[in-house]
């Protein structure tokens, strides 16, 4: 098998797990999450159950997935810092330039649609618990690249567990005040004030440890 043939499975596996999430999607916030069930995906997708399942092991990775591509962002961000940056400056201005970029994942995207998925996501039990699984493997992955940068364990582990709560909070602070009826411009400067106050906590107590 030629390495293009492998590609082009590659980007056709891809299309079709794009697909089929954007279908499931499209159909929960019609209906509801657990109003359509995972038969009901596959048929308005045109693929058996079997073949779904193939793709997504759970009924709920087929929403995760609109939001799989920022898992392990905080991890990356910390690898990927330039020469001689903290990794708590990285991953502070990353999440400032987020903020301009009204990335969905700072909470601050005022699209009805995107709103719309939020509330789904938090609304939604085994999803909640599926987002909670996301940012443990997150925690972790971000952990170890704090190790990497020269932090001991202890000190790793914690300073994961309260950067990915910050992001958690901010961006849960965020969508509720888009909720409430405020749109992106008119709350980005507040959001990037909560931002550069929580990094000002974090770093208050994690710079002596060289982060």
């Amino acid at each position: 098998m030629t390495e293009e043939t492998t590609g082009l499975r590659e980007r056709k596996k891809q299309r079709t797990r794009q697909t089929l999430s954007e279908t499931a999607i499209a159909l929960f916030l019609e209906r509801g999450f657990d109003r359509v069930s995972v038969a009901e995906v596959a048929a308005a997708a045109e693929v058996s159950k079997p073949t779904l399942f193939r793709y997504f092991p759970a009924k709920e990775d087929l929403v995760l997935h609109r939001i799989a591509d920022h898992q392990g962002e905080a991890a990356r961000v910390v690898r990927g810092r330039a020469p001689g940056e903290s990794p708590l400056a990285a991953l502070r201005a990353h999440f400032h330039a987020r903020l301009d970029a009204g990335d969905p994942v700072t909470g601050l995207c005022d699209v009805p649609a995107v709103l719309a998925f939020r509330d789904m996501l938090y609304s939604t039990p085994s999803l909640a618990a599926r987002l909670m699984q996301y940012a443990a493997e997150d925690e972790r992955a971000l952990a170890e690249a704090l190790a990497e940068a020269g932090a001991d364990e202890v000190t790793a582990g914690l300073a994961a567990a309260q950067v990915i709560a910050v992001h958690h909070v901010l961006a849960r602070d965020n969508w509720a005040r888009l909720s409430a009826g405020s749109i992106t411009d008119a709350v980005l400067a507040a959001a990037h004030a909560d931002a550069e106050r929580a990094y000002g906590l974090l770093g208050a107590g994690l710079a002596a440890q060289g982060l």
